[in-house]
This record gives structure tokens, C-alpha cells and sequence, in this order.
């Protein structure tokens, strides 16, 4: 059993920290040094969050409008905790480290295990898994940015809002209805907002009870 969810742990954890070579491209795309695009990896360590503030501010977003749009895309980890408090019942400064490491896929492979101890591994192992390739790929992804020159010719302007789709579409099969509607509205806003904006007005969307929503 501990075999099989070590095995899990690294899998996802190599599969998932792969696409971090994107995130250190499209970083160093969007007009960030290495150093920053690494730090944003390491310390902020949410994929979809770091692919939200890069996205804005490749598009001359504000940093206060890249910052929340980061926020939105990473709040879902809070509810993730109320559940893993419970299963790995941190203490002290081990607190800060769960909350580093609570994630899609450390939560996902936790909560597949059936008994307290597995849930634990699984959490442990997966997290500090996707955490060493997530970080090693962003730094390969950041150093191959900067030597392939320019990033229209390769197709990385495009990069980030084809991430975020791949991020956000198992939800939007599942809610196509409110998908539709907040693209509505960012469509329809863009040509008249800053950069970023237009994002937040559709993530208002999200919080909008709709009957056809699941």
C-alpha cells in the first residue's frame, strides 16, 4: 500500500511539474527576469495562480489587477485546507509548510487513500513531489526563455490564455453556462478596461447563483 501511493505521489508529481517548463517560459515572456519567475514558483507555488499574474502582467496589467487575479485562481487552496487540517493536524511551524504544500494534487491523491496513515503519505509525498519538479522545471522553462529569442515565432504570446483553458476546463464542462456568460463579459469589456480587469468582472461571475449551474 505504501509502495502504491509513493508510486501515485511521484507520478502525478512528474506529470504535473512538467508543465512548469510553460510557466518559466511564458514568465520570462512576459517581461520577467529568471530570478522573479522563480521566486513567484517557489513562494507563491500555485499553478494556476503564477499563470494568472504572469497573463496580466504580459498584458500591462497593473500590479494590484495581477495580484487579485492571482488571488482568485488560488483561494480554492483554503478550502482545501479546512479538509487537510483535520488529516494531518499540523502544529507549530509545520503549519507553514502544509499550507505550502496544500495543492490540487496533493489534496486529490489524500483524499483517494482510505485509511488516516496513507492520507498523510499521500499528502506529503505528492506535495514535496510536484514541489522539486515543479521548481526544477520552471527553472529549465525560465533559462530556455531567454536563449529562443523572440516569443511570437514559437507561439508563447498565446501560451498563457491556452493554459489557462487547459487549467480551467474540466470546471467549465461542468458549467458551461456560467463559462459562457463570464466570457460574455470579458469579451464585451476588454476593448473599454485595463488589462486584467475585464478577468475579475467574469471571476464575479462565479459567485452569482445560477439555476443552469451545477
Amino acid at each position: 500500500m505504501r509502495k502504491q501511493v509513493l508510486s501515485t505521489s511521484i507520478s502525478v508529481g512528474l506529470a504535473t511539474g512538467l508543465y512548469g517548463v510553460s510557466f518559466g517560459a511564458i514568465g520570462v515572456a512576459s517581461g520577467l527576469d529568471v530570478l522573479p519567475v522563480m521566486l513567484l514558483s517557489l513562494l507563491m507555488f500555485s499553478g494556476a495562480s503564477q499563470f494568472a499574474f504572469v497573463g496580466v502582467v504580459a498584458a500591462g496589467g497593473a500590479p494590484i489587477t495581477a495580484i487579485s487575479s492571482a488571488w482568485l485562481m488560488g483561494i480554492r487552496n483554503s478550502f482545501y485546507a479546512l479538509r487537510l487540517t483535520s488529516v494531518i493536524g499540523p502544529r507549530g511551524l509545520l503549519r507553514l509548510l502544509t499550507a505550502q504544500l496544500t495543492i490540487d494534487e496533493s489534496n486529490a491523491v489524500s483524499a483517494a487513500q482510505g485509511e488516516s496513515r496513507m492520507q498523510k503519505l499521500g499528502f506529503w509525498a505528492t506535495g514535496v513531489a510536484v514541489f522539486i519538479f515543479w521548481n526544477s522545471a520552471t527553472l529549465i522553462g525560465a533559462l530556455a526563455g531567454n536563449l529562443m529569442g523572440s516569443v511570437e515565432q514559437w507561439g508563447l504570446d498565446a501560451a498563457a490564455a491556452a493554459a489557462f483553458l487547459g487549467l480551467l476546463w474540466p470546471r467549465i464542462r461542468q458549467n458551461w453556462q456560467l463559462a459562457l456568460l463570464g466570457a460574455g463579459i470579458a469579451i464585451a469589456t476588454t476593448p473599454f478596461l485595463p488589462a486584467g480587469v475585464p478577468i475579475l468582472l467574469a471571476a464575479v461571475v462565479a459567485l452569482v447563483p445560477f439555476r443552469g449551474a451545477k
